[in-house]
């Protein structure tokens, strides 16, 4: 018998030790895995809040409106001016109040007579044109912003005659969060402070009944501290 080692095929024992060796070192490092894997998913990236000058801001509070109830005398003097006019609902009347206030306490400082005059009856537009003519000639400057409105109340109502036609006057306390600071030609201040500070002020609406052309808009016609 022949025991030669002569065809022995040593390459192909070679080669097979070879592959058993990396597929053992594949599996120790990949594990057991199978297929292909889903990936993992991504944890969501939270979406940060509204920010202002690098800090997040407050929500602005909203508006009290206080409208008195119809047994009380205010309330059906509200209901007489309803029944003439339509369209009149005391809680718009409020919102209406609260754009006029903001529109003409920017107006005043920014001596826009164009929007006062929008605004404002004839009598009180020349007190108010009166107070933006002392300031221009001082060299003054009026720095205003309504930073809140913290409650409208109507306090008191009338109907009146005015030529002839019937005119409702409507009171409503109005308390705000403002800026409100006067300053010389020199950049100095002269009167108010540029600080938040709560005002509390009585303005007077008025408006013609049933006018459907000049006076049909509610306008202020006096304005004072309250």
């Amino acid at each position: 018998m022949d025991f030669s080692f002569s065809h022995f095929p040593f390459d192909l024992v070679l080669f097979g030790l070879i592959a058993a060796f990396l597929a053992l070192r594949l599996r120790s490092i990949l594990g057991t895995r199978v297929g292909v894997e889903p990936a993992s998913p991504a944890a969501p990236v939270p979406r940060p809040g509204p920010v202002i000058e690098g800090r997040a801001e407050p929500p602005a509070p909203l508006t009290d409106y206080d409208v008195p109830a119809p047994e009380t005398r205010v309330g059906q003097v509200l209901a007489a001016i309803a029944g003439q006019e339509r369209d009149f609902v005391p809680a718009q009347f409020l919102r209406g109040v609260e754009v006029s206030f903001r529109q003409v306490v920017q107006a005043f400082a920014a001596g826009d007579r164009t929007m006062l005059r929008e605004r404002l009856t004839a009598e009180a537009f020349n007190a108010f044109d009166a107070a933006i003519q002392s300031r221009e000639q001082a060299g003054e400057t009026q720095k205003s912003e309504v930073r809140a409105m913290t409650s409208l109340a109507i306090v008191d109502a009338a109907i009146d005659q005015l030529a002839g036609a019937p005119r409702a006057r409507i009171d409503v306390r109005i308390v705000s969060d403002q800026i409100s600071l006067t300053l010389d030609k020199d950049g100095h201040p002269v009167a108010g402070t540029d600080a938040v500070t709560e005002f509390s002020d009585l303005w007077t609406f008025e408006r013609l009944l049933g006018a459907s052309i000049g006076g049909a808009a509610w306008r202020l016609t006096a304005s004072r501290s309250a």
